[in-house]
């Protein structure tokens, strides 16, 4: 190779400081190193980089050019070292987690953990029928984010993360829009939209029948068909609340809960068999440290479903 990291690395350093004194402060080494090495470089490179006329040197067109090079390639070595040193650590490269809540309720979390482990890589699996535990009984993944059952398998831990209300929702000019006081026989006249994972899974799920049912495997399906009057959906009230601010949806009121909202909790799932590394303990106390609740503020739906 004609040219080292270091000599790089002073090179851009004195491209963004202005003058060899600033750079030789700022890398903590003596003005007459940073100076022969930008000397050696543009001999082994066999261009000049600065114009030395003035008091302080200036980058050529070619310096310039270069400086953009060589700044990208010192990010990539930075980068590089940084995996190296996480993996000499005993980081993983990826993992494995199952969320079937919308993921606006763990955006938080996720933002930090690119912060902390930019290097480690995210697979987020959203099952189709409800089987998160399963998932992590049979270590597909590490940890999964679902809502609360009445009976998890033995072998299963959980804390509970909090809940959100679930609502029924129609399109505005659905037929069922106009009316108050709805009985779960009226509700069975119409067509039933749901999310496949939650057709008998939620708690007190089994009162919402409907003579046909149409499933959706994640929420953007599922608002759209709900968006296009196909009928009625049981979803979180709280990634429906802008449409339901504009009145482009209609929360159904049914007759069997005049006074009260529909709470489902939501749950953190791991295996008991697991003994978790640094990097999945840093993940599951950050979820445990994260309250999922319709109070949230500051956040925004996920951009694969728009409210």
């Amino acid at each position: 190779m004609r040219f080292s990291f270091e000599q790089l690395r002073m090179f851009t350093v004195v491209v963004e400081t202005g003058s060899f004194s600033a750079a030789a402060r700022q890398l903590n080494k003596a003005q007459s190193t940073v100076s022969s090495a930008i000397a050696g470089l543009e001999i082994d490179l066999a261009v000049e980089l600065f114009i030395r006329t003035g008091r302080n040197p200036i980058p050529t067109a070619a310096g310039r050019a270069l400086y953009e090079q060589a700044a990208a390639l010192l990010e990539r070595c930075q980068a590089f070292e940084a995996q190296a040193d996480g993996l000499a650590e005993g980081n993983p490269t990826e993992l494995n987690l199952a969320i079937e809540v919308p993921y606006n309720m763990v955006m938080p979390v996720l933002k930090g953990f690119e912060r902390q482990y930019p290097y480690v890589d995210l697979t987020i699996r959203h099952p189709v029928y409800g089987d998160v535990s399963e998932l992590v009984l049979r270590g597909d993944v590490v940890l999964g984010i679902a809502f609360s059952q009445i009976n998890y398998p033995a072998g299963l831990a959980f804390v509970r993360l909090g809940s959100l209300v679930m609502t029924h929702v129609v399109e505005a000019g659905h037929p069922l829009a106009s009316q108050s006081a709805i009985s779960f026989a009226e509700l069975e006249r119409h067509r039933r939209l749901t999310f496949s994972a939650h057709v008998n899974k939620l708690p007190t799920a089994e009162y919402l029948r409907a003579a046909q049912t149409w499933r959706a495997e994640n929420y953007m399906a599922l608002l759209e068909m709900v968006r296009a009057g196909m009928g009625w959906a049981t979803v979180p009230r709280q990634l429906v609340q802008n449409s339901l601010s504009r009145g482009a949806l209609v929360e159904l009121s049914l007759a069997a809960y005049p006074h009260t909202d529909w709470h489902v909790g939501v749950d953190l799932l791991w295996s008991k068999k697991t003994r978790f590394n640094r990097v999945e303990q840093w993940l599951k106390s950050s979820f445990e440290a994260q309250p999922i609740s319709d109070a949230i503020e500051g956040q925004r739906i996920n951009p694969g479903v728009s409210s």
